[in-house]
């Protein structure tokens, strides 16, 4: 229920995981706050964190400029809270999905991720990180470290298991996405191919041989 006793509850616990140094946090607190933008999460969590500074990023998380203009915000607007607080949905709706890969070396996956096929670093968790999360535009990616790959490689490669799809919206970026990887370097199990359902894609192997398909229409 949008009212602000919840919101400030949602600033004390931004502010507990902070303290309590839970780095999944620190890249919602670069997200929203531009005085940590440049910022690794290690800095992040040890940086000087108070209260107001939580209550900052919970006012930009719901579309306001500070802690005071949500204030007058839902004092504006009581009916439309009211409102909205009464209508419930039908149907859930899932609103995406993040696939996760199994690395053996967390870092380097990271690396590849950003370095080679464009993706930025959401988090990175643990000393030495054992879980991180990469992204590009809007898909998602969970890295799980693990002691040795979770399938043999020649299984993988000889059944095209793939770890994880995703799709552009045109013919004219599927070929530059492919073109992009193929100047930076990257090693594919499949090459951009035309197929017969009335799609183009191409395969990639990252460092630990998984399998991750990018496709688009044809034409």
């Amino acid at each position: 229920m949008p009212n602000l006793e919840n919101f400030k509850k949602q600033a004390k616990l931004i502010l507990r995981w902070h303290r309590e140094r839970h780095y999944p946090v620190a890249a919602q607190i670069r997200e929203h706050l531009p005085r940590f933008l440049n910022m690794p999460d290690s800095e992040i969590l040890a940086a000087r964190f108070k209260l107001a500074d939580a209550q900052g990023m919970v006012a930009r998380q719901q579309g306001f400029d500070s802690w005071q203009a949500l204030k007058t915000g839902l004092s504006a607007t009581p009916l439309k809270v009211t409102s909205l607080s009464k209508s419930s949905p039908s149907k859930a709706t899932i609103v995406g999905a993040e696939p996760q890969l199994f690395v053996t070396d967390i870092q380097r996956s990271c690396e590849f991720f950003r370095e080679k096929l464009g993706f930025s670093l959401v988090f990175s968790y643990g000393k030495p990180p054992y879980y991180a999360q990469v992204s590009r535009d809007a898909a998602h990616l969970n890295l799980r470290c693990v002691e040795r790959p979770r399938i043999e490689s020649m299984v993988r490669e000889r059944e095209e298991l793939l770890s994880a799809s995703m799709r552009v919206a045109t013919a004219d970026e599927i070929k530059l996405l492919f073109l992009e990887y193929q100047s930076a370097g990257v090693a594919f199990h499949q090459t951009l191919k035309k197929q017969p359902w009335g799609a183009k894609n191409f395969v990639v192997k990252d460092p630990d041989r998984n399998l991750l398909l990018f496709g688009g229409p044809a034409n």
